[in-house]
């Protein structure tokens, strides 16, 4: 069930907590993980802060909360408040995402560590992924897990979304994936290396807002260089 926090404050030193923000942002890249984030200044007094901050679950809010980073910045925001900041803990009982949050929340949700979630509140029963690297569709959402699954436990990887493109129950995202080798991939052992391939994904919406199909475009070749299985058929 996704699970919302709201942090409330008040602070004549906005800047600050702004740079504060960006800090923490930076330093857990690839750990966090919430899947969207907003703060707001009330209109009648410019020094009260609301942030909105979503989680797939509670679970992954507590992941989430046991980060040092996160321990750290809660202190120096509390330095930063004019009085105590106050937290809600709210269970989503009733939700509805843009297309592009739909999205940005899949790519999040695909690298967040620890058990990949159902995935039910995003992709349809009968999800179609179509992706040239594969002989066959993948139909069904218990088949696009068992994918993910095995993308997950080949590397430890975290996605950037550079673009979001939406329009009636179409959307297109532009991003970059970044990972560790880690486990097996298509019969090449663990490697430890670093790498990176860029993609675009192609989203079709139900009339639910669910993800229905996806189409894959993504550089499978250069990701297969990186890992050294090229190696031989170029020398």
């Amino acid at each position: 069930m996704t699970f919302v926090q709201l942090i409330e404050c008040r602070t004549s030193r906005p800047d600050e907590m702004n740079r504060l923000m960006d800090d923490w942002i930076a330093r857990t890249r690839g750990r966090r993980t919430a899947t969207h984030a907003l703060v707001g200044r009330d209109r009648s007094d410019a020094a009260h802060l609301v942030e909105v901050v979503e989680f797939p679950s509670y679970e992954d809010a507590m992941r989430n909360a046991g980060l040092p980073e996160t321990e750290k910045v809660f202190r120096d925001m509390a330095a930063l408040c004019d009085e105590s900041p106050v937290f809600m803990d709210l269970d989503v009982v009733r939700e509805g995402l843009s297309a592009e949050g739909t999205v940005r929340r899949f790519f999040t949700t695909l690298a967040a560590p620890g058990e990949l979630p159902p995935l039910n509140d995003l992709l349809d029963e009968d999800v179609h992924s179509h992706d040239p690297v594969n002989p066959q569709d993948t139909i069904g959402l218990d088949n696009a897990r068992a994918e993910y699954r095995m993308w997950r436990a080949a590397f430890d990887s975290d996605f950037t979304v550079e673009d979001v493109l939406a329009q009636e129950d179409r959307a297109c995202a532009r991003w970059t994936w970044r990972a560790t080798h880690t486990g097996d991939f298509l019969g090449i052992a663990p490697t430890g290396r670093r790498v990176t391939m860029t993609g675009m994904t192609l989203f079709r919406f139900a009339p639910d807002g669910k993800i229905a199909e996806t189409w894959w475009q993504h550089d499978q070749l250069g990701l297969m260089q990186q890992l050294g299985a090229l190696d031989e058929l170029e020398q």
